[in-house]
């Protein structure tokens, strides 16, 4: 499409008002404000604790509601989302919002989650995206992106014109759960004021009425603009910190790399707004995601947000992913991911809850309890402990103090901790943190001192239950006020008890789970639950219409209701076991169904549920096999191809030859993309020189006249990043000798990989604009004209979207549907010629119900050399794999594109280099629970 056209669609889109238009003005449900300490909901004042997730990066919309559940179980109260323009933009004036595009069905899950929403809709979004979010089509529109560029302003207009009065409906001042609107992202490089400026006005013009924020990378001393002051500036600036790097490859050795992951204060009359907090990596050198998670894993994740919390006093903090998913497709940018976006993320890319997830809920919990103070806190003198670092922070209206004890050394660390009258015993291993609290009201008691960590505090069934914890085998010790000596019944464990001048103290070891009742004394009844930080992890808590709840013994607590006398539990369980519930109720039902319960000396009630049933999953057989890549033949009819005859481009990298061959110019901007050229020889044809810009991970294969010639990795220069080398991804092919008749027809025939798009993270077009596909050609010996046709994606998938295929022949013709017949392709082979060939089978699934099975296709072994297999279930794009392209094995089938009771198909593209072994893969279960999100 001719730049003038782009221009003149995207002028016609906002001229006729359709989405764009602002929404009636309305009474707001609910009002936001805030002040230096926190964010304020209806004056009342709000921590916020978020985690990222990207619904483009799980293609299940039934599914969306289960990630949502989890993170919302671990105590995060907000999710953060990125909303992606190239996913729902495959041409100008082009948006599709329906199927796993539905953000609004996205918002409105969260609404019934129970969860503030952070959007923020770019329209750069970075995010390790193919453009950074940025469609392919941009690159035809002039002027710099990420600019006030009028070209670019037409574009960008036009993308929130559709995607922010989405937004605005679920905004909470209009009865939804959206509380902050952030614009741009990390934007501190090649910085334009009037467009940040734009992008606000816009924002408000569409109905955007809670406060706007901004993100800045990673240390805001550090950057030209922290967007606080002057034009352009926000209501709320916010800092990211990735403080562990992304170095998974030495993740035993890694601590603080990038520094402390202290988020500054960047204006006074605002919260510390730690907008992006890191809670993973990315797998820039191919560890595996497993070794990102160690990188963040507990340990990082116990000391670092800890850390940041009591040192800048932050209220608002959004983490980093809280669940990565997977790059279907072609979503993924090619510099830094491959298929998987797992993260090392506390929830995997399998939906699986990790040893991580259990320290983000006993946060979450913490922060949730004490949030009425914590949202408004000064420094103040720390009390004291030889060989630890200690900090403090104290509420100035009701006393709370919040004191950060933390050990940064590597070898474990036994002192005491002076706090006020006492002498506490603590010991804190290498690289930890503990935030203790002091001069707190535990619900209706008085807690002068702990040096165990708060989990949480409710009241239920008119008496306080609490539950603090501590490293196994740690020392503890709390101190409770009461007005006269209190009944204290040791219920379980270990507890020592003391009573002198109005202050009970109670000394243990963290083991198990210790249970005391404390009854009188001035105050309601307490039940003290003082366990290891393991114990701690086993309880879930949910809030009812009757008041809140805790139950242990289940793998996950979805939701509670209350009805009389009954709790209805929705809860998943990994296996058979106990489950102990506290509630004010009589009876319980989980799933629908009545659990038979005894009362425990406790108060609790005590039953027992069954685990998830065994899955069977079917062989992957009978796979049949055919030949691709006609487009290699001299006579296959490329007639209806499109014509490559430009002579010029908007790229700042000038081609190495003409005619410009770059895909985008043509249309084609994502996957895979033939190029012919046809031409007279002359018989002195001595090679072909060739050179493509792919992305990272990319190739491109070579035919003449039929005969493959081989293969080269395409290039990843000519960006703002790396100097510029005239021949970014060069090929020198031979013309075998006989094979070029003078005077005869010849035809050169390449397929090239193309692995995404540059993200823009510099506001540079060196790097936005970097072309894809063949840069330069050139048949050496010969100076005949050669003339060129391109073909790529030839339509766009209505329900999988246009970053789902590429240009393969089998794309498209059909081979990776189900519906597409292949009786007639013959049995698969255990080998493979140099090219592209298509594997297909079928198979027949019936998971058992009511409950939730994670399915992964598996290959054996590491990622072979020399050829990539591009993997279809059901006609969705759900991995690449190959040793070129990444360590990854195991790729997830989610439930949506896979049937749980039906027939599904798989499709395998295997492009390779040169002739090869081909190993099928096989089905495994990464996680089954009983429960999950049926019926929700």
């Amino acid at each position: 499409m001719k730049v003038g056209r782009i221009l003149l669609v995207l002028a016609l889109a906002l001229a006729g008002g359709g989405p764009a238009g602002a929404p009636a003005a309305a009474e707001p449900v609910h009002r936001v404000s805030y002040d230096k300490h926190s964010l304020m909901v209806d004056g009342q004042r709000v921590l916020v604790q978020a985690a990222e997730f990207h619904y483009f990066r799980l293609p299940s919309p039934e599914l969306w509601r289960d990630i949502l559940e989890k993170e919302k179980a671990a105590g995060f109260n907000a999710v953060s989302v990125y909303f992606d323009w190239a996913f729902h933009s495959p041409a100008p004036g082009v948006y599709d919002f329906s199927g796993v595009r539905d953000v609004d069905r996205l918002l409105r899950t969260a609404e019934q989650v129970g969860l503030y929403v952070i959007a923020r809709p770019g329209p750069y979004i970075n995010a390790e995206t193919s453009g950074g979010g940025f469609p392919g089509w941009l690159k035809l529109v002039p002027g710099r992106a990420r600019s006030s560029a009028p070209g670019y302003t037409a574009a960008y207009r036009d993308w929130l014109g559709h995607i922010n009065p989405i937004i605005a409906r679920h905004q909470i001042t209009r009865g939804g759960s959206v509380l902050l609107y952030n614009v741009e992202n990390e934007y501190a490089v090649n910085t334009d004021a009037a467009y940040m400026q734009d992008l606000q006005d816009t924002a408000r013009g569409h109905g955007i009425d809670v406060p706007i924020t901004t993100n800045l990378c990673c240390d805001a001393a550090s950057w030209t603009s922290t967007w606080a002051s002057g034009p352009g500036a926000v209501q709320i600036p916010g800092v990211d910190d990735y403080p562990q790097s992304f170095d998974c490859g030495n993740a035993a050795t890694v601590w603080g790399a990038w520094g402390a992951g202290i988020t500054e204060r960047v204006r006074d009359d605002v919260p510390v707004f730690a907008a992006e907090y890191q809670a993973g990596a990315i797998d820039v050198n191919n560890a595996g995601y497993e070794a990102c998670r160690e990188l963040t894993g507990v340990a990082y994740t116990r000391y670092f947000p800890k850390s940041n919390l009591i040192t800048s006093g932050a209220t608002a903090f959004s983490h980093y992913m809280g669940f990565g998913g997977t790059n279907w497709g072609w979503l993924a940018q090619p510099n830094d991911v491959y298929t998987s976006y797992d993260y090392g993320a506390a929830i995997t890319e399998t939906r699986q809850l990790t040893a991580k997830y259990d320290e983000y809920k006993r946060q979450g919990y913490f922060l949730h309890a004490v949030a009425g103070s914590l949202t408004r806190t000064d420094p103040v003198a720390a009390p004291a402990a030889a060989g630890l670092e200690t900090l403090a922070r104290a509420n100035p209206d009701d006393g709370a103090q919040f004191v950060l004890v933390r050990n940064p050394g590597t070898a474990a660390v036994s002192s005491t901790l002076d706090w006020g009258p006492y002498a506490f015993p603590v010991t804190l291993a290498g690289h930890d943190a503990k935030v203790l609290v002091g001069g707190y009201a535990l619900g209706g008691q008085r807690l002068v001192a702990s040096t165990s960590e708060i989990l949480t505090h409710e009241t239920i069934g008119g008496r306080d239950v609490a539950v603090l914890h501590g490293n196994q085998d740690a020392p503890g010790a709390t101190v409770l006020r009461y007005s006269s000596r209190p009944r204290v019944t040791v219920l379980e464990g270990q507890v020592t008890t003391t009573f002198d001048a109005g202050h009970l103290r109670l000394d243990y070891t963290h083991t198990g789970l210790a249970r005391v009742l404390i009854d009188g004394g001035g105050r309601r009844p307490l039940l003290l639950l003082l366990g290891t930080s393991e114990a701690a992890a086993s309880f879930w808590r949910a809030d009812t219409a009757a008041g809140p709840v805790l139950v242990r013994g289940t793998a996950l607590l979805r939701s509670a209701t209350a009805r009389p006398g009954t709790l209805a539990l929705r809860a998943d369980t990994a296996a058979a076991g106990p489950v102990e519930v506290f509630t004010g109720g009589r009876a319980v039902t989980v799933n629908g169904e009545r659990v038979p319960t005894r009362r425990t000396p406790s108060g609790s009630l005590l039953g027992r549920l069954p685990g998830p049933r065994p899955v069977a999953l079917p062989a992957l057989t009978g796979w049949r096999q055919h030949a691709e890549a006609p487009e290699a033949a001299p006579g296959f009819d490329d007639s209806r191809w499109a014509l490559a005859d430009k002579t010029s481009s908007l790229s700042p990298f000038a081609p190495l030859t003409q005619p410009v061959l770059f895909s985008d110019e043509y249309g084609f901007h994502t996957g895979s993309v033939w190029y012919r050229g046809r031409f007279t020889a002359t018989g002195g044809e001595t090679s072909v020189s060739l050179n493509a810009i792919t992305g990272k991970r990319g190739n491109y294969l070579v035919w003449l006249n039929g005969r493959y010639l081989g293969s080269a990795a395409g290039g990843v220069q000519a960006d703002s990043d790396a100097p510029a080398n005239p021949s970014p991804g060069a090929g020198e092919f031979a013309v075998p000798a006989g094979l070029l008749k003078p005077g005869g027809p010849a035809v050169l025939s390449v397929l090239v990989q193309n692995m995404g798009h540059n993200d823009d993270w510099t506001a540079d077009d060196n790097r936005f604009r970097q072309p894809r596909g063949l840069v330069g050609a050139r048949v050496n010996g010969s100076a005949a004209p050669v003339t060129w046709r391109i073909q790529g994606t030839a339509a766009i998938d209505p329900v999988r979207g246009g970053l789902n295929n590429g240009g393969l022949y089998g794309e498209r013709a059909g081979w990776t549907s189900p519906g597409y017949a292949d009786r007639n392709w013959p049995s698969a082979g255990t080998t493979v010629p140099a090219g592209v060939t298509w594997l297909r089978t079928a198979f027949q699934l019936d998971l058992p119900s009511g409950q939730d099975t994670s399915v992964v296709l598996r290959f054996a072994g590491p990622p072979p050399a020399g050829y990539r297999a591009v993997v279809y279930l059901n006609g969705w794009q759900l991995g690449q794999y190959g040793a070129e392209i990444g360590p990854q094995t195991d790729f997830v089938l989610p439930a949506g594109p896979l049937r749980q009771n039906g027939r599904n198909t798989l499709a395998i593209a295997v492009i390779a280099t040169s002739p090869s072994s081909v190993t099928t893969p096989t089905q495994a279960v990464a996680g089954r629970q009983r429960g999950g999100v049926q019926g929700s």
